[in-house]
């Protein structure tokens, strides 16, 4: 680990100016992902800037309905708060799928949205990796890559994206606050990580001056038929192979509103509204979650090793579908699919 300055601001105005001030510098909160990356050598920050001081250790209801969650919020306490697990269980239940205990009451909301993605080769030093030396190459094409990318993929990065929490923020359509030296401003959850491109570098559209400071829930809840549905090597702390959340909102037994989206299939969370369009309007079936699994994974290519992803993705949509009709969400506890 390299040596480096630390500074704990008091104000949002002197976190900023500290990012400003060296291009070098990294926010640290909990550093549940950070300290880790600065251990491999992945990221040699100069400076650290400890926010936790900052008053963003908040969950408010807002004036339209919806949820604030600040972005120093734990994910224990977001997981446990008595409005989300109420309002919004597919986030409760996403959140405890991810990580241990311990970690949860590390990680931060902010935190978990700037997860770094997750890849043998990234977390090499040894190795050519475009994520932290563009134009390196990516060693995982044609190389080791069972848990990588079967979406959204490019010639550069077949990463993915190894967030739980955001998966079902994005199938909840959550709004990212941030603040900068230009001002504040919200960026829609489905614009704020980004596909690899030629920039598999940046996982994200926050500018290196930014800060996030909260996300937003909308007042819709789906809170009777959900599901957050995890596949992995093993039950206990792992990252998803493929993970599910979906939401249906049914009114008179006809699906009035769908939500799907996919992790770990993607350099982000991968959700396609054409795949959802696929179910509303119709009563909820087999052979409609089956269709829409069939949209929602169009274009799905594998890499040699991920190969199986793409059936094992196709039949979590539809199990984790038929959970969210039932009413019946996947436990967190007994990890067993039912």
């Amino acid at each position: 680990m390299n040596r480096f300055d630390y500074v704990r601001a008091s104000t949002l105005n002197e976190a900023m100016a500290a990012l400003r001030d060296d291009p070098e510098a990294k926010i640290i909160a909990g550093g549940t992902n950070l300290v880790d990356l600065m251990k491999y050598e992945v990221t040699r920050p100069s400076r650290l800037i400890d926010i936790t001081r900052l008053p963003f250790d908040a969950i408010e209801t807002r004036p339209d309905g919806g949820l604030r969650i600040g972005a120093l919020v734990s994910n224990a306490t977001a997981a446990y708060h008595p409005e989300v697990q109420a309002r919004y269980p597919l986030l409760a239940s996403a959140i405890l799928a991810g990580a241990s205990g311990q970690l949860r009451n590390a990680a931060t909301t902010g935190g978990n949205l700037l997860q770094r993605t997750r890849c043998y080769y990234f977390y090499d030093v040894a190795t050519p990796c475009n994520k932290r030396a563009p134009g390196s190459g990516c060693p995982a094409i044609g190389g080791v890559n069972r848990i990588h990318a079967i979406q959204g993929a490019s010639d550069s990065c077949i990463a993915t994206h190894p967030s739980d929490m955001c998966v079902a923020m994005a199938a909840l359509e959550a709004t990212v606050n941030v603040a900068g030296p230009e001002g504040e401003r919200a960026v829609a959850f489905a614009d704020f990580h980004r596909l690899p491109g030629d920039r598999p570098d940046l996982d994200n559209t926050l500018a290196a001056d930014e800060i996030v400071t909260s996300v937003d829930l909308p007042p819709t809840t789906y809170d009777a038929h959900h599901s957050y549905l995890k596949l992995r090597d093993r039950l206990s702390y792992a990252f998803a192979l493929v993970s599910v959340a979906a939401a249906l909102r049914l009114d008179g037994g006809v699906v009035s509103q769908a939500r799907i989206a996919l992790g770990g299939v993607a350099h982000k969370p991968w959700r396609s509204t054409d795949a959802e369009a696929v179910l509303v309007g119709q009563t909820p079936t087999a052979e409609g979650f089956v269709r829409a699994a069939g949209v929602l994974l169009d274009g799905a290519v594998g890499q040699g090793q991920n190969d199986f992803k793409i059936g094992l993705a196709r039949d979590a949509i539809v199990r984790a579908l038929e959970q969210a009709a039932a009413g019946t969400p996947q436990s967190q506890t007994d990890k067993r699919v039912r």
